[in-house]
Parts: structure tokens; sequence; C-alpha cells
């Protein structure tokens, strides 16, 4: 019988790209799930390889479609959404985010100056 736990924490270990191994097939580093004081199961986070890749298909399910065929906008919309993320800070992330996109790394950064002034602006316009 699968623990209510393992149910309750499924979306949040496939966001993240994890997989719940058992205590024998567990590797160092591995996150345990711990209930009433005993190990349920343990999370193998997945690697930084590919970690920019799930990132961008999790931006494509929450637009609903894949980023090369959306507009515009929903385009602007998945770059702040990449940007809110971290997925900028990995090496050569401008050029994988445009390919996925179908855009050029120059319109990328267009798109992240256009929300770093968005946002810039409401810091400004903010009542304290």
């Amino acid at each position: 019988m699968r623990h209510p736990l393992l149910d309750a924490v499924a979306p949040l270990i496939d966001a993240i790209g994890g997989e719940v191994v058992t205590e024998e097939d567990a590797v160092e580093g591995g996150v345990p799930l711990e209930w009433d004081g005993s190990i349920v199961a343990i999370v193998r986070l997945p690697d930084l390889n590919g970690a920019l890749a799930r990132q961008v298909a999790l931006v494509e399910a929450e637009i609903g479609e894949t980023l090369s065929s959306s507009s515009s906008e929903e385009k602007h919309k998945a770059v702040r959404l990449l940007e809110e993320r971290g997925a900028f800070t990995v090496r050569k992330s401008v050029e994988q985010v445009a390919e996925a996109l179908g855009v050029s790394r120059f319109t990328i950064y267009n798109y992240l100056n256009a929300s770093r002034a968005k946002d810039g602006d409401a810091a400004d316009n903010e009542v304290t």
C-alpha cells in the first residue's frame, strides 16, 4: 500500500524532476520523507543537467502550449517566469531559451530588459 504522504508530494516531486526511491536504493544527497518518525521514502533529486529544460517544460505547461508557437505576449510572460525562477543563471541559458521560443538571443534580452523596466516602474510607484 502506498503511503498517503507520497500521494501528497507526488506533484511536487514530478515538478522538480525528482524520483521516489526506497532506502535501499537511496544515494547520498537524497531527501528522506519522514512520517511519525519513520522514513517513508527517499527523494532522489535530479542533477543540474536538464534543469533548464525542465523549467521550460513547466512554463509551457502553465501557458498551455509550446513556447515556439505561443504569441509574443506569452513569450514575454514565459521569459518573465523563467527569470523569476532563476533560469537565466545557468550558463548558455539565453541561447537555449531563445531556441525554445523560436526567437533570437537579442529578442530574449529585449524581453528581459522590458520585464526589468516594468518591474522597476512598479517598484517606483509603490506606496510605503
